[in-house]
């Protein structure tokens, strides 16, 4: 059922096909009228459903200046003197979107009438209309303004790519978090995926802890993760250590290449890979001490080992997440080593077959592909690259978290065809964020510089229109490094009180 809130009136700009202002109807003051919210009213082509972008009041009796400060100065307010009060209203602005007629939508290519009536959406056409998946999509919250759920189709939220984009404190880990509790509890006969996480704070090894999750998903402590020797190959090489010459490329190709023949199959580690460089006297003096330094400089690192650990393939089954826990990692270089690792060998067994479709979450993901930094400094940004403009056609997603978009590499950004925005202030980010998505109107960019906590705006492909959106609570237990200040103060007290108590009754 829907109810008049209001009437198009007639303005210098319109009404237009692009914008259109209307009077909010007094009655109607018990029926919200926000800021984002969506209408209908009726048109020559259709149902016309507009985002109120704009709400302003006006007063005939307020309009110069010179007229209310003559009044003010003899001592009596305006209102004593006119029936001003009566004269105050409420106009809406509002941008139409398309037209909605008989299950179909099309671009609004026509005014609506001055004195058309403004009415409240049907949730059901309105949810239609926004593209959401009522049956199988994953729930991140409700529309703003409006009593509707915000379920996303899976395959339009991820198979292109996703984006979360907010400054610290907004609320990213915490929709990544509920995100990833939609995958985990999505029903086998819906479509699964693998999830693996790469988690830069330790924000969602609360997962492996959680009674209702426990048993779904594996935590990997950063540094027991290895990577094996035995699969190193002069590809994952030049990868890992970009700077070799083309005479230092060539050798150490040859040497991976016959020790691997030589091992035929069993395994090795770096130690054997510098022997043979170290016996090899065909290789110049100069260039086998670059590759003995390089070799040594990788061991040291202390994230390689003669196999893999835990095998790569271990870490997606469908409906499973791995979460990655790199935040003992204090250098950014053995950081990017692992995610150019794990990213790589992904995208290959996927090509191949080997393991199920996959989303990879990347926090901090402008640390691993930033922008405008050189090769060396940006091991793992080539491979996010490649996922970012070719996983789609292997059905291997990115879910990149940023705090700072503008040092996130342009090429994987604009490859993410969904983007999650909440609050962002910096005006250079906004101005980023802008030039890569569509339907981002300078209202909206406004607005978005002003959200709350657990609000955000969705625009993309995951909708058809974009919309803004009350991130629901999570059911997982967040880990003790994600949670808010007074609550870990409380529980760091709860936790001394209890070790006192213990020692008195022991003594």
């Amino acid at each position: 059922m829907t109810e008049q809130i209001g009437t198009v009136i007639s303005t210098p700009e319109g009404p237009s096909a692009s914008q259109f202002s209307f009077v909010i109807d007094e009655g109607s003051r018990d029926i919200p009228v926000r800021q984002n919210q969506f209408v209908m009213l009726g048109s020559e082509e259709g149902n016309l459903i507009a985002r109120v972008s704009n709400i302003y009041k006006t007063n005939r009796y307020f309009d110069r200046a010179e007229s209310v400060r003559e009044y003010e100065r003899k001592g009596k307010k305006l209102t004593e003197i006119f029936p001003a009060e009566r004269w105050e209203y409420l106009v809406g602005e509002a941008k139409p979107l398309g037209v909605y007629s008989d299950g179909q939508i099309k671009r609004a290519t026509f005014p609506p009438s001055p004195g058309t009536e403004v009415n409240t959406i049907n949730e059901d056409i309105l949810s239609d209309f926004l593209g959401l998946d009522n049956s199988n999509g994953l729930h991140i919250g409700t529309v703003g303004h409006h009593n509707i759920p915000v379920k996303l189709s899976m395959t339009k939220l991820l198979q292109k790519h996703l984006s979360v984009l907010a400054l610290s404190g907004a609320g990213k880990s915490y929709l990544t978090s509920v995100l990833i509790e939609e995958l985990l509890d999505r029903d086998s006969g819906a479509g699964q995926v693998g999830t693996v996480v790469i988690d830069t704070h330790g924000e969602y090894i609360g997962f492996g802890e959680d009674e209702e999750y426990s048993d779904r998903v594996n935590v990997i402590r950063g540094t027991d993760f290895k990577i094996g020797a035995s699969n190193l190959s002069p590809s994952l090489f030049f990868h890992l250590k970009p700077n070799l010459s083309s005479a230092q490329r060539r050798e150490i190709s040859r040497i991976l290449r016959n020790i691997r023949k030589e091992k035929s199959g069993d395994v090795y580690s770096l130690s054997s890979i510098a022997d043979a460089v170290a016996r090899d006297d065909s290789i110049k003096a100069s260039t086998k001490e670059v590759l003995l330094s390089e070799i040594s400089h990788l061991e040291r690192t202390g994230i390689f080992d003669a196999t893999d650990n835990p095998p790569i393939e271990d870490l997606v089954n469908p409906g499973e997440a791995s979460i990655i826990d790199i935040s003992d990692f204090t250098s950014l270089e053995e950081r990017q080593m692992l995610v150019t690792y794990i990213a790589r060998k992904l995208f290959f067994k996927r090509q191949n077959d080997e393991v199920p479709p996959f989303l990879l979450v990347l926090e901090e993901a402008h640390n691993f592909a930033p922008e405008g930094k050189k090769r060396h400094n940006a091991l793992s940004r080539p491979v996010i690259q490649r996922i970012a403009r070719e996983g789609r056609k292997f059905h291997s997603s990115l879910c990149l978290i940023s705090q700072r978009p503008i040092k996130l590499d342009t090429t994987a950004l604009s490859q993410c065809n969904t983007k999650i925005i909440m609050r962002i202030t910096n005006p250079y980010d906004q101005k980023h964020i802008g030039k890569s998505s569509e339907g981002l109107t300078s209202d909206v960019l406004e607005t978005i510089s002003s959200l709350r906590v657990g609000e955000a705006f969705v625009v993309g492909e995951a909708v058809n229109y974009p919309l803004f959106a009350q991130i629901r609570k999570r059911k997982s237990e967040e880990s003790e490094r994600g949670m808010p200040l007074e609550k870990a103060a409380k529980k760091y007290l709860d936790q001394v009180e209890k070790k006192s108590r213990d020692a008195e009754s022991f003594m």
